[in-house]
């Protein structure tokens, strides 16, 4: 256990000649996502306005569907995280996951409107980014001093994020060319998902681990759940995600408010996106400097208020304001989390064990989604907001308990080449 020399917990003390430089490994990798986020975000833009509008399936049905593809991955994640640690072959099995998305956008093409096609589909893309996560995550963690994981991880996520802008300006872009034609979507999204693929095979390094550590010691999940600290931040992170009822029902909650088009619909992301870009990198380095638990925690806090605005009167400020505060959950969330639960990692189980928290945090919030559709379906959709909301309070209340106030000394970071 330690304190960090400016007495804050959760900041391992400076290492002598860190500096502010990112590492090129994160530049990198960042580029990759930026080109495959945009590939994705196409689909994820029109996914629900196609299913729920256009293929008119009721919320409940949305909500299950949507919450099962992301439970999917859990056994992926695992299995993902396991290969890249034995023999640190991050690399490809990172590389094997973007193949997979992308390969996914052709099973949309060929699945003509039929559900169980776009599952099989979806599931896919699923699969895809589940193999990738942590193997991905990890060569971020390895890359760098730990005690600037929150900068580095913000950096990357503000170009993945870039990526999540542009790619409902190009979804609108196509269905506006179009004539709201969802084939272009995916034959555009699958293109641009193939350049990303290949970027990582020409400018992305693999980060090699050690396999000799690995292939003696235990199972990655087995060493992660051993650290107590490990522990509580797993629990946290699954108890606030089960109550984080998904974007895409806010996107519907804010359609249904304003009876906006189907081709607006699809620009309702890029306000949450924007607020996102301009604020990961600055959460990150804010995370790193007064401690990642409590920014975790004020992420979600934002979230609570986006839930409260939606139970206000509808008016123009309440969409600006749930979309920004949406940017700012994800902001001081996604990245703070693998920034707060990779030092107390070993480095040869780093991402078998940011694995075990992915997966937990999405069976997690399988429960979120298919619990607010089905409540959405038979309560109405003001009373199931007002149980999310009450839930992720409680949930707060306990996360804040729960949490670490320190963390482990980190395993000594192995550098890419």
């Amino acid at each position: 256990m330690y304190l960090a020399a400016n007495g804050r917990p959760d900041a391992p003390p400076r290492t002598p000649g860190a500096r502010r430089r990112v590492p090129a490994v994160v530049l990198a990798l960042g580029t990759v996502s930026l080109v495959t986020d945009v590939s994705s975000e196409m689909v994820t833009a029109v996914l629900p306005l196609y299913l729920v509008l256009g293929l008119g399936l009721s919320p409940l049905q949305f909500g299950f569907l949507d919450g099962m593809l992301g439970g999917a991955t859990a056994l992926v994640r695992l299995l993902g995280g396991r290969l890249a640690d034995r023999g640190g072959r991050h690399k490809r099995v990172a590389g094997a996951g973007y193949l997979l998305s992308s390969l996914s956008r052709l099973g949309l093409l060929l699945a003509g409107g039929a559900t169980a096609g776009i599952a099989a589909a979806l599931a896919a893309d699923r699969l895809g980014k589940g193999i990738r996560t942590a193997p991905r995550d990890a060569m971020i963690s390895l890359s760098g001093p730990p005690e600037t994981l929150g900068r580095s991880f913000g950096v990357h996520r503000a170009m993945d994020t870039t990526g999540a802008l542009l790619g409902p300006l190009a979804a609108f872009a196509v269905l506006w060319a179009t004539a709201d034609a969802y084939d272009a979507v995916f034959a555009v999204s699958f293109c641009t998902g193939l350049l990303g693929v290949l970027l990582l095979a020409a400018y992305v390094p693999a980060a090699p681990g050690p396999p000799a550590a690995a292939a003696r010691g235990p199972a990655p999940a087995r060493t992660a759940l051993s650290d107590p600290a490990f522990r509580r931040i797993l629990y946290a992170a699954a108890l606030l995600g089960a109550t984080t009822i998904g974007d895409a029902f806010l996107y519907l909650l804010l359609l249904r408010g304003f009876d906006l088009s189907p081709a607006l619909f699809t620009l309702l992301p890029l306000g949450a996106a924007g607020v996102y870009l301009l604020l990961a990198v600055p959460a990150g380095r804010i995370a790193d400097r007064t401690g990642r638990p409590a920014a975790f925690l004020v992420g979600h806090l934002a979230l609570l208020g986006a839930y409260g605005l939606l139970l206000a009167p509808v008016a123009w400020p309440t969409v600006v304001g749930v979309l920004a505060l949406l940017g700012i959950f994800y902001a001081a969330t996604d990245g703070v989390l693998m920034a707060l639960a990779a030092p107390v990692l070993p480095a040869h189980g780093r991402a078998g064990g940011l694995a075990v928290l992915q997966t937990g945090q999405a069976l997690a919030r399988l429960l979120g989604a298919a619990g607010f559709g089905a409540a959405w379906t038979f309560w109405g959709q003001r009373p199931a907001l007002w149980a999310a909301a009450l839930a992720l309070a409680g949930a707060l209340a306990a996360a804040r308990r729960i949490l670490p106030d320190r963390t482990a000394a980190p395993a000594s970071p192995v550098e890419p080449s």
